[in-house]
């Protein structure tokens, strides 16, 4: 598995701990033998715990990983398509503006053969913002707006557009973000399962029972900490 706690070598563990159990021969064992193979039962009990328990979160972190660069992925996307619009309805002000200038000086030279010429290379859209300004008598207004382009009648849908994908693409990567944290989680908590499977896995090598007990009572309340962790995340994205 590529993220996390292979439950493969957990696995393995569980295979090696069994080949360490008492023999068929123990049933007239006293009961300190009795009661170290019970301790054994629950090494190996821990382990096929730990076992499934790793699958899990590796598969987890494993999907909410994938979600996460899914969404960052698509929030790179939404910011280039803004960037786009931005650039397109940028150009467009540009072009009106260079229009307006056209108009103007023909205008100022007294040509209405060049004034119409320049009006017929305005946008549609610009059309309506200049006869609007137009309607406000700008040579006699000194309140009059500088031009077209400052009226509320022009209007650049790209821009708004624009507002609308960054947005998109901000709630794109804050859930890419929240799904990562997600995955980091599970992560963590298969720290605490490779941490079992290390205590039980030692435990065994000791010959001392009350170390080989402290092992596995410490390995089982890991455990239990990461069996509660793993209840309290949210299951794998669908």
């Amino acid at each position: 598995m590529a993220e996390g706690l292979d439950p493969v070598e957990a696995g393995k563990r569980l295979h090696d701990h069994g080949e360490q159990q008492v023999g068929p021969g123990d049933e007239g064992a006293d009961p300190a033998e009795r009661h170290f193979r019970a301790v054994q039962i629950c090494e190996a009990l821990l382990l096929a715990i730990v076992t499934v328990a790793a699958a899990w979160a590796g598969y987890s972190a494993a999907r909410w990983g994938t979600e996460s660069r899914v969404d960052i992925a698509r929030s790179a996307t939404l910011r280039n398509l803004a960037t786009r619009n931005n650039l397109i309805a940028l150009s467009q002000r540009n072009f009106d503006a260079a229009t307006f200038n056209a108009w103007f000086i023909a205008f100022t030279l007294n040509s209405p053969q060049k004034e119409v010429i320049a009006e017929r290379r305005f946008r549609p859209r610009f059309r309506v913002a200049f006869n609007a300004w137009l309607a406000t008598h700008p040579l006699r207004n000194p309140h009059a707006p500088a031009g077209p382009t400052y009226m509320p009648q022009y209007r650049q849908p790209g821009l708004a557009r624009a507002a609308e994908l960054d947005g998109q693409a901000d709630e794109a990567f804050a859930k890419g973000s929240t799904e990562g944290n997600q995955s980091d989680k599970y992560i963590r908590t298969t720290v605490f399962l490779a941490s079992v499977l290390f205590l039980v896995g030692i435990s065994t090598h000791f010959p001392l029972r009350g170390v080989r007990y402290a092992l596995v009572g410490v390995g089982g309340a890991l455990l239990v900490l990461s069996l509660v962790q793993l209840a309290q995340l949210p299951g794998p994205p669908g």
